[in-house]
């Protein structure tokens, strides 16, 4: 196993008793600045009208934001914690997946800036996010 798919096993096996789990998001690619993850559009995330919610495609996308931040961070000295999110919703989606990038603005000491774009399974555009993170230091280190 190389070092990428240890990385995509260790963030996939962070979900387990997680939202990320309730709602089926799976990890599918890492990079030096961006990380990618899937999650199925059906009736457990659909609206009453049967649309994709925007809380979950909020959801998928701080899903692959935090991760990314914390993937280049010590993780013995400090923690990543979200600070400001904000999502445009451009386009609905009923059936599929939906598939969210995080790619890197800033990558600051204490601040992160990513955007995530979030899209369907023809890789039309559904969400625009943009997530700022916060590195703390660990209580204890």
């Amino acid at each position: 196993m190389n070092k990428k798919e240890e990385m995509l096993k260790a963030l996939n096996n962070m979900c387990k008793n997680t939202l990320m789990e309730t709602l089926h998001i799976k990890y599918i690619e890492v990079g030096d600045d961006f990380l990618v993850a899937t999650m199925p559009v059906n009736s457990r995330v659909h609206q009453p009208d049967g649309v994709l919610n925007g809380g979950a495609t909020m959801a998928l996308a701080e899903s692959v934001g935090s991760p990314a931040s914390l993937l280049v961070i010590d993780k013995d000295k400090f923690t990543v914690r979200g600070i400001e999110f904000s999502a445009n919703h451009l386009r609905s989606v009923k059936t599929g997946n939906v598939t969210a990038t995080a790619k890197f603005i800033h990558k600051g000491r204490t601040t992160h800036l990513l955007e995530i774009r979030v899209e369907d399974d023809e890789g039309k555009l559904v969400s625009i996010c943009k997530l700022t993170n916060i590195i703390l230091p660990k209580k204890n280190a």
